[in-house]
């Protein structure tokens, strides 16, 4: 079998037309994902879906992180969860680019991260384009809140329920709005 690079070009930010070669590698990976996750998204025992998630991110899954279903990912594989994370119901992943959440990372129901689009120009736009999507320790993501490829959002950030986030997020701040503002500074003091 050779060797399938799809993928790292992907990672390394290189934009890949839908009639790339190597494309229908994609499309098989994404669709043995789905295979696992109708496993998963029929399952109540927290355990099993940790296990299951685990085997649609390659990774071992920390017993304190909770995932309440369903749950939506296309690959998978670029996709890195910390300790003590929490994903509420409705949640999509969309991790070519690759997906980082760190140590207890929230989200609130229906987030979306979004690692992947396409070229603006209607000439180029059957073509993926990717970037990484980080959210660093103790971040907060509110209800319906999209979060798009390319983003970081600080430590001890919090994403307002509905925003859209488009650039990058400071530490300590409330975002919220489209395209998303800072709108507050988190102190330590109440």
């Amino acid at each position: 079998m050779q060797d399938i690079h799809i993928f790292e070009r992907l990672r390394k930010g290189e934009t890949v037309p839908f009639n790339d070669p190597e494309y229908p590698h994609i499309r098989k990976e994404c669709g043995d994902t789905r295979k696992l996750l109708v496993q998963l998204n029929n399952s109540t025992d927290p355990a099993e879906i940790r296990e299951i998630l685990g085997k649609i991110t390659n990774s071992q899954i920390d017993a304190g992180t909770g995932i309440f279903t369903p749950f939506h990912i296309n690959y998978g594989k670029n996709t890195k969860l910390g300790k003590n994370v929490f994903i509420n119901f409705g949640c999509t992943f969309l991790d070519l680019g690759g997906i980082t959440l760190e140590d207890n990372v929230m989200l609130a129901p229906n987030v979306r991260l979004l690692s992947e689009g396409h070229p603006l120009p209607a000439e180029k736009r059957q073509a993926l384009t990717v970037g990484h999507i980080h959210l660093k320790k103790n971040v907060w993501v509110g209800a319906n809140a999209t979060i798009t490829q390319g983003v970081t959002i600080g430590e001890n950030s919090v994403v307002a329920a509905g925003a859209v986030v488009t650039k990058d997020v400071p530490d300590n701040v409330v975002v919220g709005g489209i395209p998303a503002k800072i709108i507050k500074h988190i102190t330590d003091s109440v």
